[in-house]
């Protein structure tokens, strides 16, 4: 994939898709749209690229109801996709298990499940993670004593329901997708919970990496690259363990 410092663009995420990943050109593309920031450029961007590829593009945004403004984030998230000519999918979930899971397992699982079981086979769905938070995944499995698997954090794509799902920015850092919203004047949502030190990603996020990028300035790349060599390194275990099946 791209290099994490490297400058984001329509431009750039195209060589990603359709050079790293090899997506075809006409494929179904659903992306997982919060509102955010992050997933607000990748859908800017693919929405500009329309034009020039064949893909057909829709957005799927899961309300978790866990907040009394999660409703205006959906009705945000579809004034957006009516401007970008984009249709809108709103998945509207419960958020179980919270007491054995956590809240952050919980919601994820259910999130996940829910955008799985809206996509038709043959569609890619697309998430905005970039390189800043594989560094954090990375962090959480080794804080919770992973092995090999868990140290590959995200992959950059996978299968995932009837479809796959793709994660076309993990290249990019936080900052660069930061700098693309600035230039193209975008409006996007600051959920309040990324500054709840409660939640583990959101401490790392507020209170350790910024520590860490004092002596380690490129400590998010760092850490990615981390998870890079343990997907070849599980790579490598996989075939060996299926040659010696054979």
């Amino acid at each position: 994939l791209r290099k994490p410092d490297a400058g984001f663009s329509a431009a750039a995420l195209a060589a990603v898709l359709f050079d790293d990943l090899r997506l075809p050109p006409d494929a179904h593309l659903k992306v997982a749209y919060s509102g955010g920031l992050d997933s607000h450029v990748l859908l800017h961007a693919l929405a500009a690229l329309r034009a020039k590829y064949r893909f057909s593009l829709g957005a799927m945004h899961v309300d978790h109801g866990l907040q009394p403004v999660s409703a205006g984030w959906g009705r945000h998230c579809a004034r957006v996709c009516t401007a970008l000519d984009v249709p809108l999918a709103v998945e509207r979930i419960r958020v179980e298990g919270v007491a054995d899971e956590g809240l952050e397992a919980a919601a994820r699982r259910a999130r996940y499940a829910a955008l799985a079981a809206a996509l038709a086979p043959g569609d890619i769905l697309l998430t905005a993670h970039h390189c800043d938070d594989q560094a954090e995944t990375v962090l959480l499995q080794l804080l919770r004593g992973t092995g090999i698997a868990g140290l590959a954090a995200m992959p950059a794509q996978a299968d995932f329901g009837p479809g796959r799902i793709v994660r076309p920015l993990l290249g990019f850092s936080r900052a660069a997708l930061h700098a693309c919203a600035r230039e193209h004047r975008l409006l996007w949502i600051e959920d309040p919970t990324n500054q709840a030190l409660h939640l583990r990603r959101s401490f790392l996020r507020t209170e350790i990496l910024p520590r860490l990028a004092r002596h380690w300035p490129a400590h998010a790349s760092l850490l990615a690259r981390t998870a890079r060599h343990a997907a070849e390194a599980m790579e490598l275990l996989d075939a060996v363990a299926e040659a010696d099946l054979a």
